[in-house]
Formats: structure tokens, sequence, C-alpha cells
């Protein structure tokens, strides 16, 4: 077994989850999905695609279909976006590692902002790359990124730049000026920009997405960024997700699906479809949805003592801590042990996160919230004041 692999950390979400398993009376907000089921139009359309049976293999790419529909959905947030940039993947996160797989080889130098999930420092690590991480910081209530640290990290040597904005714990997110001038400084050094923007349009900010590379770059530009129809379709179990890459990577990345993958599902690409075609009647009400359970969340966090949380702009998810509580870990399992509430631990994120705890919002009945909140008072032995 390689030593890269045997070091691979398990997951630490798991083992607070587990630790509540089989507990019908724990309110788990531990993983990062709503609680909200499949719009039923996608539902059917698979289950559509399964009655006339579409069960063999596809094209490696994905549908055609698909994958100009997909590009037009993104040229509609982004400006224009060929089908020939486009390729379907069997999740983000096989997105991620494809992206990966492209550019990365052993002893090669990826540099990751974090904290952040941890598959994408895992992915190159797995590979033999090097990963030197450049933390966010808490500061005034939200996290920030130190720019001229980071661009004094990423030199000539470095290979890739990999950037999940909006971020997932801690909601940061990326402004439009830092964009510019990361993607500036990358072409100065010939680094490659992995950006993982699965969480775009779950963006709090008055736009339909958050700001992304593809507004700014060229299609010849260093640049592959993944997504997913993980969150902003509330497809998380389907595992599908596409590739935006440079003009002329198509086949060398359709290579790749096949050895990983072969291809996705033609049903599920089926229920992507319709997820697309209807993407305008349901992301813009989920955001709305979702920043009322932000609000509402943050503001009973904000209510209990010794309780620190970092507002977040965009994404699924409430960041804080708790004084006195420095390790994440042994804090979350005993919240699930005693108090039925399940959380995950800053700790998953990197050691960047020890002492924080990651909360996911997204729930259908806000009153869930309220009901966590509850419990989280009752383990700081203090009264809740919901909002």
């Amino acid at each position: 077994m390689r030593h890269a692999i045997t070091q691979l950390p398990a997951s630490r979400i798991r083992e607070v989850a587990n630790a509540g398993l089989g507990r019908a009376d724990v309110l788990a907000f531990w993983f990062g999905e709503s609680d909200e089921v499949t719009p039923e139009i996608v539902r059917e359309a698979a289950m559509r695609s399964l009655a006339a049976g579409e069960t063999f293999y596809s094209h490696n790419l994905g549908l055609p279909e698909l994958r100009d529909a997909v590009a037009r959905y993104a040229s509609s947030l982004h400006g224009p976006i060929d089908d020939d940039r486009v390729v379907i993947t069997s999740s983000g996160v096989s997105a991620l590692m494809l992206a990966m797989q492209m550019l990365v080889g052993a002893g090669d130098e990826v540099v990751a902002v974090v904290p952040v999930w941890p598959n994408l420092t895992a992915q190159p690590a797995i590979l033999g790359a090097q990963v030197t991480r450049v933390s966010l910081r808490p500061m005034q209530g939200a996290w920030k990124l130190d720019l001229q640290e980071l661009k004094s990290r990423v030199t000539a040597r470095t290979r890739v730049l990999l950037l999940n904005s909006p971020n997932n714990p801690t909601g940061w997110t990326l402004s439009r000026d830092e964009q510019q001038a990361l993607l500036d400084h990358c072409r100065g050094t010939g680094t490659w920009i992995v950006a993982d923007e699965v969480y775009e349009r779950l963006f709090f900010g008055g736009a339909p997405a958050a700001p992304s590379f593809l507004d700014i770059a060229s299609a010849n530009d260093r640049l592959v960024v993944v997504h997913s129809f993980s969150k902003s379709f509330l497809m998380t179990g389907w595992r599908l997700g596409w590739l935006v890459l440079p003009a002329g990577q198509l086949d060398a990345v359709g290579k790749l699906v096949e050895f990983n993958t072969s291809c996705a599902p033609v049903f599920v690409q089926r229920g992507g479809l319709a997820a697309m075609a209807g993407a305008e009647a349901s992301v813009p009400p989920l955001i709305s949805r979702l920043q009322h359970c932000r609000d509402r969340l943050l503001t009973g966090l904000q209510r209990l003592p010794d309780v620190n949380v970092a507002v977040p702009p965009s994404g699924l998810y409430a960041f804080f801590q708790v004084a006195g509580q420095p390790d994440s870990l042994a804090f979350a399992k005993r919240l699930v042990t005693h108090h039925g509430l399940g959380l995950a631990p800053g700790v998953a994120f990197g050691d960047e996160g020890e002492g924080w705890l990651r909360w996911c919002f997204a729930s259908k009945d806000p009153a869930r919230l309220d009901a966590g909140l509850g419990r989280l008072a009752s383990a700081l032995g203090v009264e809740s004041r919901v909002p």
C-alpha cells in the first residue's frame, strides 16, 4: 500500500455521524445537503429514461444535449462558453479528481486555500503532489484571504492553485478584484487554476451567482472550473457534475473519464437535463429559502453566549466556535451523544478549522433549526432565545 494512501485521514464527519447511528432522535445537520428531495420533474425524467430502457453506456464526455444545455446555462451566467469546453462527469468530486489527474503528478506543487472540504487537498496528495496550505482567517465577523500571502506562495514552480469559492465550510467568497489579481498572477507564473465553484448559485449578494473566474478568463487561460448538480439542484445522491475546460482539452479529459468511470449513467443525465430546463424556476426560490434559514440560524447563534459565528455570504453552512471548546471532534461527539445534535467538527476541514463547528442550515422546515438551537443552548447550560 502506498504511503500517500495509508496517510489519508478518515472522515471526521462520518466519525461523528457514526456516534449517532440508529438514533431517531438526532437532529442531523452534519452533511452538506438540504433535507429537501430532488424536484419532481428531475425524478420523473430519470424514471422515464429507465422505463425506456436507457441503461447502456453513453459517450465519455456526456450526452451531447446535456453538454449543450450546460454550456447554455453557464453562458447565461458568465458569457459565451462553447459546448466543446464542457465535460459531464459522475459527480463533482469525480470532476475534481479528473482535473487533478489532468494536471498534477508526483512531486508537483499544489497551493490550496484552506480550511476546505478534505477531498480537495487529498486528491493531489494521492497523486504524489506536495500540497502547500494557505489559510483564511476570521476577521471582524467574516473569513478573509490575505491576498499578498497567497500570491507570494504561488511561484513559477507551482503547478496548480486550488480554490473553493464559495467555500465549504466557511462561506468565504472571492471578490471580483481578488479573482482578477490571482488570474493575472497565475498568468505570469504559468500556474493552472482549478476553481471549485459548485456553490456559486447559493449566493446571498443579490446577483444570480457568486463571482466566477469564467466571468473574466479567456477560453485559452489555464483554468479548469468544477461544477456539480448536487447543491443548486438538490441532487446530492445522483452523482452528476461537469467541468469547464480551456479550449482544446476535451480529448485528453475524455480519455481520463474512460479510465475512471467510462461515462455518467444516461438516466442520471436525463435528470440533469430536466434540472437545466427548470433551473430558473427552481434555483431562485431555493436561494430565497436558504437565505431565510441562514438568517434564522445566525440570529439564534449570535444570541448564545460565548459563540462566535462568521456571517457566510454564500453556501449552505454556518461555521462557528464556542469559547472553551478547542477540540471540535470531541465537542461534536458530545453534542450528538448527550444532546442529539449532529454537527460537523471543524477539524474535518483541516487543522485550520480546529475549534470550529459546521452547521448545514439547508432545511425545508426552519423549526428544525430552532430545535437544534435549543439543544445547543442546553449543551451550553443556557436558555435558548430563538428568533
